[in-house]
């Protein structure tokens, strides 16, 4: 999935019925009325502006522009630190994952993995949209932050790193079965 059309998802699902319809009077001058007129949430609006290219993966000035107008500025941040990670820009690569030592995290590790995550060093930006995208399944929330993470830390992310987080956590049994 697409981490920028997953950001733009969240922002959605967070709008109030006010917020939208301010969202539609600022774009007036961009976007037809009728085209407006049929927008029922933040997410077709997102469409009609990635469509018209008033905004795209590697601009972004439109959007918060409009973001600001209406007064969210916990969006503005989340889009600014977005852009500073450089995941707008990014290419959708996907790393070669040391796969045992993920796997038998994942295998083992439950609800708490966010805390993990967290001891990693891992955005919250970047955990809500790893949860976006992978809404009902846990096992991929986790992997796919392991993989956020090791793509994060490049050559320095290693397996002591992981057993350390995982101790801190007070995960000793996942970090002893990692260690072996």
């Amino acid at each position: 999935m697409d981490p920028f059309l997953a950001l733009l998802h969240s922002f959605s699902s967070s709008f109030s019925d006010g917020e939208l319809s301010s969202l539609k009077f600022l774009c007036r001058g961009k976007v037809g009325k009728r085209k407006l007129e049929c927008v029922q949430s933040g997410g077709e609006l997102f469409s009609i502006l990635l469509e018209q290219q008033l905004m795209a993966r590697d601009k972004v000035s439109f959007l918060e522009s409009l973001l600001k107008n209406i007064k969210r500025e916990d969006l503005v941040l989340q889009l600014k630190q977005f852009v500073e990670e450089g995941e707008v820009n990014a290419p959708d690569d996907q790393l070669d994952v040391h796969e045992k030592p993920f796997e038998v995290i994942c295998e083992n590790v439950g609800r708490d993995w966010r805390m993990l995550i967290r001891k990693l060093g891992l955005s919250e930006v970047k955990i809500e949209r790893i949860v976006e995208a992978n809404r009902y399944n846990l096992y991929e929330q986790l992997a796919q932050s392991l993989r956020e993470w090791q793509k994060w830390k490049g050559k320095d992310a290693k397996v002591t790193d992981l057993i350390k987080a995982l101790r801190s956590c007070n995960m000793n049994l996942v970090a002893d079965k990692v260690e072996q």
